[in-house]
């Protein structure tokens, strides 16, 4: 369910990107309340047309009883509607759709270590996780290690300077520059798994982190893993979401031919309908040709808005780059990467 939030606020955080922050009305308070890392899904009608897209909120989460904050990151995307509409014509006083906030790249405050690996926007979701954890978990610490091309490129610059301030002693921030030499600091340069590999032990016990979180292009979410595996890091403790697909780095998807004849029975809100699935659609695309309200935002495999529980047949995914192995492996799927493997299918949206 989409809800119309009036702009508070947009702020030029570089010449690509802004900060955008809403007012959140009092009887949305808790509709809007986040947990650090998640996003939020944003829609607007062009020409009749919709079009939707996620952004992850920055701001730290607010705690009950109060209004929350809600100014989510967004970097111009070539071609991009919706972030080309942010930068150049979005102005305090419009109103934008959004959904309530979700995901589950998430960190709740809790004791222990953590560290992040992010390029470009991919600190968006993280700075929200660590400025949370520090201000209301005093036996917690943060490592930041952040990859960007250039100083003038960086997202947010002055909040995870402000966080290296405010907490010294438990706030450690890396960055490297990819097309920037720095005046004092890591020599520039991608962060390739092979780098990461060499530089992690030197900058941290690596075996003492309670929970890694990776966040930004495939490349590096998916080097950052591997160098991770390398140095023996267990696979539970290794978080991640995935930014961007179309940089050439990760595999073109394989749409799947469907059984003749295959048919879709989905749960949403409690009710429940069965549809045939036409030729080479997505199981998302049969649920909306009859329910416009089937929860969708990006159509790439990298939200997860989508995800459904699979209680009956079998699929074949294009893509996942949203879902954990352990939600796959407790039945979870993602509606608009998914066909149909057998002539029936069952979905449940609600679980």
């Amino acid at each position: 369910m989409f809800h119309p939030l009036r702009v508070a606020a947009v702020e030029q955080l570089t010449d690509d990107s802004v900060a955008v922050t809403f007012d959140v009305p009092a009887e949305l308070h808790e509709t809007f309340r986040h947990t650090p890392g998640q996003h939020l899904a944003l829609r607007r009608i062009v020409d009749g047309e919709e079009i939707r897209r996620t952004y992850s909120i920055c701001a730290p989460s607010s705690p009950a009883g109060t209004a929350p904050v809600l100014r989510v990151g967004i970097r111009l995307v070539d071609g991009g509607e919706f972030s080309t509409y942010a930068l150049k014509e979005l102005a305090v006083g419009d109103v934008v759709e959004a959904m309530a906030p979700m995901g589950r790249f998430l960190l709740p405050p809790r004791p222990g270590y953590f560290a992040a690996i992010v390029g470009g926007s991919g600190v968006t979701p993280v700075l929200s996780m660590a400025a949370t954890l520090l201000a209301t978990e005093p036996k917690a610490r943060f490592c930041l290690i952040r990859s960007d091309r250039t100083a003038a490129s960086t997202m947010f610059l002055d909040e995870t300077a402000d966080l290296k301030d405010r907490w010294p002693d438990r706030f450690q921030l890396v960055t490297v520059l990819s097309r920037e030499e720095q005046q004092a600091g890591l020599p520039s340069g991608r962060l390739d798994r092979a780098r990461l590999t060499a530089l992690l032990p030197a900058l941290l016990a690596v075996g003492d982190v309670d929970g890694w979180f990776l966040c930004g292009p495939f490349g590096l979410v998916q080097g950052a893993e591997q160098s991770l595996r390398e140095l023996g890091v267990d696979r539970g403790r290794i978080h991640q979401e995935i930014f961007h697909v179309d940089d050439g780095s990760a595999p073109s998807p394989a749409r799947a031919a469907a059984p003749a004849h295959a048919s879709l029975t989905a749960t949403l809100d409690g009710r429940s309908g069965s549809w045939p699935v036409q030729e080479g659609e997505t199981l998302l695309e049969t649920v909306l040709r009859s329910r416009a309200d089937a929860p969708y935002a990006c159509k790439g495999g990298v939200c997860g808005t989508c995800r459904a529980f699979l209680v009956s047949g079998e699929v074949r995914m294009d893509r996942n780059y949203a879902l954990e192995p352990e939600e796959t492996e407790a039945g979870y799927v993602l509606a608009c990467q998914s066909h149909p493997a057998t002539a029936e299918v069952e979905l449940d949206f609600d679980r």
